[in-house]
């Protein structure tokens, strides 16, 4: 099921300048399918994309497919990103179990055109606004980005995450260990 995040503005070039280019964009979030393997692999395959994720880029178009077959179809709470019904991104709710069910993490992409221009703080802000009902167990949403990452820090503080710690030597990391910030939303924190 799609669901429309709202419609945003979107401002390319240099602000003020009379040529600057106006898009009108809808942002949603739905249902990565194989059909999106080539938008896929735009953000997918992009070192300077994937530089702070979990996985290297991807370097085949079949590699590709084989995880939105084998994870994303799989996955619980996988959605792609949208402008105009077009993936550009994508963003993800990973539950826990046991003892640790009341927690769930948070993890969003975007390709690289797309950055500063609110679209995955549009899509957090989203997630934040519905996981908690269609999950009623979920009291805490959290999210880890490297120290590194400040585009990333921003989008979640944007969204009404809160800034709670720095893990020091928390993840190892394209071979390297690093350091990351933990962010939380509560289900009773307030909605933006």
């Amino acid at each position: 099921m799609e669901e429309e995040l709202q419609k945003l503005t979107i401002n390319e070039g240099k602000g003020g300048n009379e040529s600057d280019i106006e898009l009108s964009s809808v942002i949603s979030l739905r249902l990565l399918d194989l059909s999106d393997i080539d938008d896929f692999m735009v953000w997918a395959s992009d070192d300077k994309v994937t530089r702070f994720c979990s996985f290297d880029s991807y370097t085949s178009k079949e590699d590709g497919i084989n995880y939105i077959k084998n994870t994303v179809s799989r996955h619980p709470w996988y959605r792609a990103i949208c402008v105009n019904n077009r993936p550009v991104g994508s963003i993800s709710v990973t539950a826990n179990s046991g003892n640790d069910k009341c927690r769930g993490e948070l993890g969003y992409v975007l390709a690289a055109d797309y950055w500063g221009k609110g679209i995955a703080t549009k899509a957090v802000k989203m997630v934040a606004n519905t996981i908690f009902d269609e999950w009623p167990h979920l009291e805490r949403l959290e999210a880890l980005v490297v120290v590194d990452n400040a585009g990333s820090q921003r989008v979640l503080e944007k969204a009404g995450f809160k800034r709670e710690a720095v893990l020091r030597k928390y993840l190892i990391l394209k071979g390297t260990t690093r350091d990351c910030v933990i962010f939380s939303l509560l289900s009773t924190d307030p909605r933006n």
